[in-house]
Parts: C-alpha cells; sequence; structure tokens
C-alpha cells in the first residue's frame, strides 16, 4: 500500500518512452528514499503507442509508491501534468521529465527551498542539447513569457520544478499552459519563487518532442495570455474536459 500521507508528489508525464523507464525509477526511487520523506511518484503515460505503460505497470506491481494513469490517446503535457496534480496527495509538488534529462539527484536540493518559497524552479543553465533548435528557441521564448507574464526566469521549460501543494493542485491546465506553470501558479501563492541551476544531461533514449515550433507558440498565445492563466485557476463551468484516462492504478 501506498504511504498514508506522502509529503511529496512527483508528477512525471510519459510519451513513447519505453526505453528510459527502467533507469529513470532505478535513479529516482533511490533518491527520494534517501530524502527521508514519504513520497509517491505519479506516471503518466499520455497515449504512448509503445511498451511504456506495460513496463510501467511491471515496476507498479512491486512498489506501491508508484501510481499509473494511462491516458485514452495522446493529450499533452499540460494535461499529463493536470491529471498528476488533481490526484497529487503531497505536501510538495514535484515536476520532473521522463526523459533522463533531468537529474534525479538535484531533487533533495530543491525541496528544502520549497519550505520557504512558492515554487523553486530549475534552470538547465548548461543545457546539452542542441543550440540552434533548442537553445535558441528556448532564450527567445523565456524572454517574450518574462515580458508578458511579469516574472522573468532564465528558464520556464525546465521541467523539473518544486511546488507548494496549493498552488498546482487546484489548476487546470489548458493544450501548451505547461510552459507558464510558474506564472500560473504564482496566482495561488505568494508569489515567492526561487530559479536555482540544475544538472540537465544528453538525452540517451528516443527523441525530443520539442524544437522551433515552441517559440511560435509563444508568439501565438501572448494576445491571450492573461485570460488563459485566469482560466488555469477559473475554468468555466462549461470548459470541455481535458483528457480522458483508460486506466488508473494506485
Amino acid at each position: 500500500m501506498p504511504p498514508e500521507s506522502p509529503d511529496v508528489s512527483v508528477v512525471i508525464p510519459l510519451k513513447d518512452e519505453d526505453a528510459n523507464i527502467d533507469p529513470l525509477l532505478a535513479e529516482l526511487v533511490p533518491v527520494l528514499e534517501a530524502t527521508g520523506r514519504p513520497f509517491e511518484v505519479i506516471l503518466v503515460d499520455d497515449g504512448s503507442t509503445d511498451g511504456t505503460f506495460a513496463r510501467l505497470a511491471a515496476h507498479e506491481a512491486h512498489d506501491g509508491r508508484l501510481r499509473l494513469i494511462r491516458f485514452a490517446r495522446n493529450f499533452g503535457q499540460s494535461a499529463a501534468f493536470t491529471a498528476g496534480f488533481t490526484v497529487a496527495r503531497g505536501r510538495l509538488v514535484v515536476t520532473f521529465d521522463g526523459d533522463l534529462q533531468n537529474d534525479p539527484a538535484d531533487i533533495p536540493r530543491l525541496l528544502p527551498m520549497a519550505d520557504e518559497v512558492d515554487i523553486v524552479c530549475g534552470w538547465r543553465k548548461n543545457r546539452q542539447d542542441d543550440w540552434l533548435t533548442r537553445h535558441v528557441p528556448s532564450v527567445a521564448a523565456n524572454w517574450l513569457i518574462g515580458r508578458a507574464t511579469g516574472l522573468r526566469l532564465h528558464d520556464n521549460g525546465c521541467s523539473l520544478k518544486v511546488f507548494r501543494g496549493e498552488v498546482v493542485k487546484p489548476l487546470r491546465l489548458e493544450p501548451g499552459m505547461h510552459r507558464y506553470l510558474p506564472a500560473i501558479a504564482r496566482q495561488l501563492g505568494g508569489g515567492r519563487v526561487r530559479e536555482v541551476v540544475v544538472h540537465h544531461r544528453p538525452r540517451k533514449f528516443g527523441h525530443s518532442k520539442y524544437g522551433l515550433s515552441r517559440t511560435f507558440r509563444v508568439l501565438r498565445d501572448l494576445p491571450r495570455l492573461r485570460g488563459l492563466m485566469r482560466r488555469a485557476v477559473e475554468p468555466p463551468a462549461d470548459a470541455p474536459p481535458l483528457y480522458e484516462i483508460a486506466e488508473a492504478r494506485e
């Protein structure tokens, strides 16, 4: 059985990451155990077409601290985070990538900081990916997001973040809104945000699902961003479902 009251919930969206599951959990679980904090890991399979869910299920069968959600189809990273936030029970919520580029060893360093602020954001200062297709679009997108939201961060796109639970659990992120998650979550907190340099590792398996298009998506969102941020906190009563769950295991 999972712990009665986990202090930490780790939410990880996954899409066709079959080859990364075993090494990810082999690294992540011992790191979380070493913190001494009760934890749960919420793994959201966002419509994978490979063996991702079967591999996750094999791990879940032997570790009650793992909780699995499988979407009926691909709904996107924002929906996957929202599904994880909805069921998270921890006082602190960690967001994390499933591609092994985030380093689990950074988590114990960030957790104590979240006892002092609302949001701790990872900054991949030394990025280990393509300069033209990943780094340049990221710099441009971060500048645009800072101008539009008033929250200036070097790296909005880093998945490794730690939130106080109350600033993310109520959120309902429409497609693409995970890009603005710190600014959206800050609406529910005291505005205390800290950015911390974290490790960034080369991708070993699979391929990136993002690139130059990210900057254009941010440009598209800018005129309506304030409204989208409000909708994430106060969704309209007639808002359509953000995702459909095919299976959940815990």
